[in-house]
């Protein structure tokens, strides 16, 4: 089953070019819903950014299953919300999520 996804290839505009490859959930992609927690995690290679992207509703269920989510260039999910661009340049181990005004901070523990 093909995925239809709520911003078409051609529309895309180089936002966030250069950080390499992210994860992120068809909530995000397919649904439409802006990104709600994100974090970034040690690259498992040279192309990949380490960040991983999500709309915050995704259960333990919806993770679990590998056609929810897909691995993107991060500057596609910029074009999908550009809120998440100026944390693009954190540190590995930083995690973030939108609080209840939409504003998106960062989670310390």
């Amino acid at each position: 089953m093909s995925k239809k996804f709520k911003i078409s290839a051609d529309t895309i505009r180089e936002l966030a070019s250069g950080y390499g490859g992210c994860i992120a959930t068809d909530m995000i992609t397919v649904v439409g819903k802006k990104v709600g927690y994100f974090y970034r995690d040690e690259p498992n290679n040279d192309l990949d950014s380490g960040w991983c992207f999500m709309s915050g509703d995704e259960t333990q269920e919806y993770m679990d299953e590998s056609t929810n989510h897909e691995i993107y260039d991060v500057n596609t999910i910029a074009n999908y919300d550009p809120d998440i661009i100026p944390f693009l340049d954190a540190p590995v181990g930083s995690a973030f999520e939108r609080n209840s005004e939409g504003k998106i901070v960062e989670i310390v523990e």
